[in-house]
Protein backbone atom coordinates (compact mmCIF):
# COMPACT_ATOMS: atom_id res chain seq x y z
CA UNK A 1 0.00 0.00 0.00
CA UNK A 2 1.38 2.89 -1.05
CA UNK A 3 0.63 6.01 1.62
CA UNK A 4 1.46 10.18 1.16
CA UNK A 5 1.73 12.23 4.09
CA UNK A 6 1.40 16.31 2.95
CA UNK A 7 2.78 18.61 5.28
CA UNK A 8 1.45 21.70 6.34
CA UNK A 9 3.20 23.42 8.81
CA UNK A 10 5.12 26.58 9.97
CA UNK A 11 7.40 25.90 12.54
CA UNK A 12 8.35 22.37 11.87
CA UNK A 13 6.22 20.53 14.37
CA UNK A 14 3.51 18.92 11.74
CA UNK A 15 6.69 17.60 10.10
CA UNK A 16 8.27 15.63 12.99
CA UNK A 17 4.85 13.99 13.76
CA UNK A 18 4.95 13.23 9.89
CA UNK A 19 8.38 11.94 10.54
CA UNK A 20 7.09 9.66 13.11
CA UNK A 21 4.92 8.46 11.54
CA UNK A 22 6.93 7.43 8.36
CA UNK A 23 9.11 5.29 10.70
CA UNK A 24 5.95 3.66 12.58
CA UNK A 25 4.27 3.05 9.31
CA UNK A 26 7.41 2.29 6.42
CA UNK A 27 7.77 -1.62 5.69
CA UNK A 28 5.43 -4.45 6.43
CA UNK A 29 3.84 -4.11 2.96
CA UNK A 30 3.53 -0.35 3.54
CA UNK A 31 5.08 2.45 1.15
CA UNK A 32 5.58 5.92 3.04
CA UNK A 33 6.62 9.27 1.30
CA UNK A 34 6.65 12.42 3.14
CA UNK A 35 5.87 16.02 1.46
CA UNK A 36 5.82 19.47 2.45
CA UNK A 37 3.18 21.25 0.70
CA UNK A 38 5.37 23.74 -0.56
CA UNK A 39 4.62 24.09 -4.16
CA UNK A 40 2.27 21.17 -4.29
CA UNK A 41 -0.82 22.05 -6.15
CA UNK A 42 -4.26 19.77 -6.61
CA UNK A 43 -2.03 17.16 -9.20
CA UNK A 44 -0.81 15.75 -5.89
CA UNK A 45 -3.98 13.86 -5.55
CA UNK A 46 -3.66 12.17 -8.81
CA UNK A 47 -0.54 9.71 -7.11
CA UNK A 48 -1.61 6.53 -6.03
CA UNK A 49 -2.44 4.89 -2.63
CA UNK A 50 -4.09 7.19 0.24
CA UNK A 51 -3.05 10.11 1.65
CA UNK A 52 -2.59 11.76 4.98
CA UNK A 53 -3.00 15.60 5.42
CA UNK A 54 -0.34 16.65 8.65
CA UNK A 55 -0.96 19.81 9.13
CA UNK A 56 -1.19 22.71 11.60
CA UNK A 57 -2.94 26.08 12.14
CA UNK A 58 -1.63 29.18 11.79
CA UNK A 59 -2.58 33.07 12.45
CA UNK A 60 -6.57 33.58 12.44
CA UNK A 61 -7.00 29.93 11.69
CA UNK A 62 -5.56 29.62 8.66
CA UNK A 63 -3.76 26.87 6.74
CA UNK A 64 0.03 27.65 7.30
CA UNK A 65 2.31 29.41 4.69
CA UNK A 66 3.74 26.57 2.99
CA UNK A 67 -0.01 25.08 2.14
CA UNK A 68 -1.95 27.93 1.30
CA UNK A 69 -0.76 27.19 -2.61
CA UNK A 70 -2.13 23.76 -2.34
CA UNK A 71 -5.57 24.99 -0.71
CA UNK A 72 -5.67 27.92 -2.63
CA UNK A 73 -5.82 25.43 -5.85
CA UNK A 74 -7.90 22.98 -4.91
CA UNK A 75 -10.52 26.37 -4.13
CA UNK A 76 -10.00 27.05 -7.81
CA UNK A 77 -9.86 24.02 -9.88
CA UNK A 78 -12.55 21.91 -7.41
CA UNK A 79 -11.19 18.68 -8.98
CA UNK A 80 -13.54 15.47 -8.71
CA UNK A 81 -11.56 13.89 -6.25
CA UNK A 82 -13.77 11.13 -5.55
CA UNK A 83 -10.82 8.43 -5.81
CA UNK A 84 -9.28 9.90 -3.06
CA UNK A 85 -9.13 8.45 0.39
CA UNK A 86 -7.52 10.50 3.04
CA UNK A 87 -7.13 11.23 6.99
CA UNK A 88 -6.18 14.20 8.60
CA UNK A 89 -4.16 14.64 11.77
CA UNK A 90 -4.29 18.36 12.87
CA UNK A 91 -2.44 20.44 15.34
CA UNK A 92 -3.43 23.51 16.86
CA UNK A 93 -3.87 25.10 20.59
CA UNK A 94 -6.91 24.67 22.17
CA UNK A 95 -6.16 28.26 24.11
CA UNK A 96 -7.31 29.61 20.53
CA UNK A 97 -10.46 28.59 21.30
CA UNK A 98 -12.03 30.41 17.89
CA UNK A 99 -9.53 29.02 15.56
CA UNK A 100 -8.89 25.56 17.35
CA UNK A 101 -7.01 23.19 14.49
CA UNK A 102 -8.82 25.21 11.63
CA UNK A 103 -5.90 23.90 9.42
CA UNK A 104 -7.10 20.60 9.61
CA UNK A 105 -10.06 21.40 9.45
CA UNK A 106 -10.43 23.42 6.36
CA UNK A 107 -8.73 20.68 4.34
CA UNK A 108 -10.89 17.84 5.76
CA UNK A 109 -13.61 20.32 4.40
CA UNK A 110 -12.85 20.74 0.95
CA UNK A 111 -11.16 17.63 0.26
CA UNK A 112 -15.16 15.98 1.29
CA UNK A 113 -16.56 19.11 -0.79
CA UNK A 114 -14.30 17.34 -3.91
CA UNK A 115 -15.32 14.38 -3.32
CA UNK A 116 -12.74 12.70 -1.13
CA UNK A 117 -13.42 9.78 1.46
CA UNK A 118 -11.86 10.16 4.89
CA UNK A 119 -10.54 7.33 6.61
CA UNK A 120 -11.56 7.83 10.19
CA UNK A 121 -11.70 10.33 12.67
CA UNK A 122 -10.01 13.76 12.13
CA UNK A 123 -7.16 14.17 14.71
CA UNK A 124 -7.07 17.26 16.78
CA UNK A 125 -4.01 17.30 18.46
CA UNK A 126 -4.11 19.72 21.82
CA UNK A 127 -0.58 21.64 21.93
CA UNK A 128 -1.87 22.95 25.62
CA UNK A 129 -2.74 19.15 26.43
CA UNK A 130 0.76 18.28 27.57
CA UNK A 131 1.05 15.46 25.66
CA UNK A 132 3.71 16.09 22.55
CA UNK A 133 1.94 15.21 19.12
CA UNK A 134 4.65 13.10 17.74
CA UNK A 135 3.23 10.71 20.63
CA UNK A 136 -0.23 11.41 19.71
CA UNK A 137 0.54 10.26 16.54
CA UNK A 138 2.38 7.14 17.34
CA UNK A 139 -0.67 6.59 19.71
CA UNK A 140 -2.94 7.21 16.65
CA UNK A 141 -0.93 5.24 14.17
CA UNK A 142 -1.87 1.48 14.41
CA UNK A 143 -5.57 1.87 14.59
CA UNK A 144 -5.61 4.03 11.21
CA UNK A 145 -3.13 2.03 9.39
CA UNK A 146 -5.68 -0.25 9.56
CA UNK A 147 -8.49 1.71 8.45
CA UNK A 148 -6.18 2.81 5.31
CA UNK A 149 -5.81 -1.28 5.03
CA UNK A 150 -9.20 -1.61 4.75
CA UNK A 151 -10.01 1.49 2.36
CA UNK A 152 -7.04 -0.01 -0.11
CA UNK A 153 -8.66 -3.29 -0.22
CA UNK A 154 -11.96 -2.13 -0.72
CA UNK A 155 -10.97 0.44 -3.69
CA UNK A 156 -8.74 -2.12 -4.89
Amino acid sequence: MKLTIIVGTMTGTAQLVAQELELVWDGDGVEVQTLLMDNLDASVFAREGIFLVCTSTYGQGDVPDNAKKLYDDLLAKRPDLSQVRYGVFGLGDRTYAETFNFGGMKFDTLLAELGAQRIGERVQHDASSGVLPEEKAEEWAAGWLEQAREAAAQTA
